[in-house]
C-alpha cells in the first residue's frame, strides 16, 4: 500500500490545487470525527485523503474506468457521470495505491451519494467531505456543529440539503441518497 506521501504526490499531480487543498482538509476533518466517534483514525485519514482522487477526471474517463471495472452504471450515473467519481476513486485507491481495506474503499465509493446502512467510517467520510472548513454554503455552520454532536442527525441534514440542492437544479437524485435518507430516518425513530 502507498504511504501518505505517495498518495499526496498522486493527488498533487492529478487534482487542481483547490481540490487538493479540499482533500487535505477532508483528511483532517475525518481524523477529528474519527477520534470523536471512536473510529479507526488511520482508516479515516486514508479515506479522507483519497476520496476525491478521481474528481478532476473528465466524464468520459470516469465512465471508461467504470465500464472497465464493471461498476454498476445506472441511468442516473449515465446522466451525471460525476456522481461516479467516488466509485472510480475507490478503483484507483485499490488498483493504483494498493488499498485493500473494504471499509476504506466503501467510504470512498459512497462519499458522493451515501447509501442505506452506511458504516460509521462511511458516515464520517461523507460528512467530513460536506463540512470541512473550506466549505462555505448556507447552513454549513449548523451542519458542522451537529456533525460533532450526532453523526446520524448530521447525516440526515446533509441528505436533506443535497436533495433540496439537486431538486433546485432540476437534476436527477440518485436512489442511494433517497434510500440512505429513508434508512437513517427509520434508524433515528428506532433509537429514540
Amino acid at each position: 500500500m502507498w504511504n501518505e506521501q505517495e498518495i499526496e504526490n498522486y493527488l498533487i499531480q492529478n487534482l487542481k490545487p483547490k481540490r487538493y487543498e479540499h482533500s487535505l482538509s477532508v483528511r483532517d476533518t475525518s481524523i477529528k470525527l474519527a477520534k470523536l466517534y471512536n473510529e479507526d483514525i488511520e482508516k479515516a485519514k486514508i479515506a479522507g485523503l483519497v476520496h476525491d482522487c478521481a474528481k478532476n477526471m473528465s466524464d468520459e474517463k470516469i465512465l471508461d474506468i467504470a465500464v472497465n471495472y464493471n461498476l454498476q452504471i445506472d441511468e442516473i450515473f449515465k446522466e451525471s457521470p460525476q456522481l461516479l467519481h467516488g466509485a472510480v476513486a475507490a478503483v484507483i485507491a485499490k488498483e493504483k495505491m494498493g488499498i485493500e481495506d473494504e471499509d476504506i474503499l466503501n467510504a470512498v465509493a459512497y462519499h458522493t451519494t451515501g447509501r442505506k446502512n452506511m458504516s460509521q467510517l462511511e458516515k464520517i467520510i461523507y460528512l467530513a467531505d460536506y463540512v470541512e472548513p473550506l466549505r462555505d454554503f448556507p447552513g454549513v455552520e449548523e451542519l458542522r456543529k451537529i456533525s460533532y454532536e450526532n453523526l446520524d442527525k448530521a447525516l440526515l441534514m446533509s441528505f436533506n440539503n443535497t436533495i433540496k440542492f439537486v431538486l433546485e437544479k432540476g437534476q436527477l437524485i440518485h436512489l442511494n441518497t433517497i434510500e440512505g435518507r429513508n434508512f437513517i430516518i427509520l434508524q433515528l425513530k428506532i433509537n429514540k
